[in-house]
């Protein structure tokens, strides 16, 4: 949809790190917010409900925006020995944030269109139209704009996925113009807003069950952690592997850990040391895992039957 085909993480995003992409989030809200001020003078001149929901629609991409700004900074603060991470998991709270105003707004569409469905009100459809057009011109820029870095993180998709749907939104409000226009249709204002309610919903909620997966630390989605014990065992030496977990910190962070249970010998004859090396060289050439944010410990039999034991008579 954009110029250019990188989708994906930046290199310092892939190895770990987070990117700037604020220059692009700047530039985005400061669209939105003119969209914000044009679509509210509209709705107070027709009275549509399609313009209205856009229009808060518009305003809860703002704020969005503003918050994917706000986390884009906050990212880019070093770690500290009070925050080992920084602040990279605050991407994630702000795309649920973002989520669940999606989500309120979504809803409170498809309520208020299904009430309009039998009292229609009567829209004027030029001006309608004009706003629709402003709308739709001002969101294609923007879409423009953070296409090229909307599979980055998970800000960076929320502020794309708002600024998407505002579009369409603005769509759907032009298309309820011209029918009014040619048919006098005026249900078609109410359906519109149905269409910008049908079009929220689902990705509002497919990005709060991701986000919400992440600051639950499920495995990472992709990741079968049975594989990964399956790939260690084959290893020599390696006699188990136990208490295997695995979640994401934030983008491009995905951490696994694991205990490891090599024979007696290995903590003698100096294997030990090269299991662990074996280990690291597995995971990183069969999965996709932060190994230098993984942790594997290697033990013998005799300290593995020991954690058992304490586990047991906890």
């Amino acid at each position: 949809m954009g110029a250019g085909h990188d989708h994906g993480p930046t290199a310092a995003e892939s190895a770990g790190r987070p990117g700037d992409h604020r220059r692009k989030l700047w530039t985005a809200f400061g669209i939105t917010a003119f969209i914000v001020v044009a679509q509210a003078v509209g709705s107070i001149v027709t009275g549509s409900l399609a313009l209205l929901t856009d229009t808060a629609h518009a305003l809860t991409d703002a704020s969005g925006l503003l918050v994917a700004l706000v986390a884009a900074t906050l990212m880019l603060r070093p770690a500290t020995s009070t925050r080992t991470w920084g602040f990279r998991r605050i991407e994630v709270m702000a795309a649920l944030g973002q989520a669940t105003l999606l989500l309120g707004v979504g809803l409170y569409t498809a309520i208020e269109g299904v009430k309009r469905l039998f009292e229609p009100p009567e829209v004027p459809a030029t001006e309608l139209l004009v706003f629709g057009i402003v709308g739709l011109t001002a969101n294609i820029v923007a879409i423009l704009i953070l296409s090229s870095s909307r599979g980055a993180n998970f800000n960076m998709r929320a502020a794309f996925l708002e600024v998407l749907n505002d579009a369409l939104g603005s769509l759907g409000v032009i298309v309820a113009a011209i029918v009014i226009v040619t048919t006098g249709f005026q249900r078609a204002d109410a359906l519109a807003g149905l269409f910008i309610a049908a079009l929220i919903v689902p990705r509002a909620l497919t990005l709060m069950r991701e986000t919400a997966g992440v600051l639950m630390e499920f495995t990472p989605k992709g990741l079968d952690l049975e594989k990964v014990r399956e790939h260690i065992l084959e290893l020599d030496h390696v006699k188990d592997v136990h208490d295997v977990h695995a979640s994401t910190v934030a983008t491009g962070l995905p951490t696994l850990t694991a205990h490891v249970v090599v024979e007696d010998t290995c903590f003698t004859d100096g294997h030990a040391a090269e299991v662990l090396r074996e280990v690291k060289a597995c995971v990183a050439e069969h999965f996709e895992v932060s190994v230098p944010h993984s942790t594997f410990q290697i033990e013998t039999e005799h300290i593995s039957d020991y954690e058992a034991d304490t586990i047991k008579h906890a």
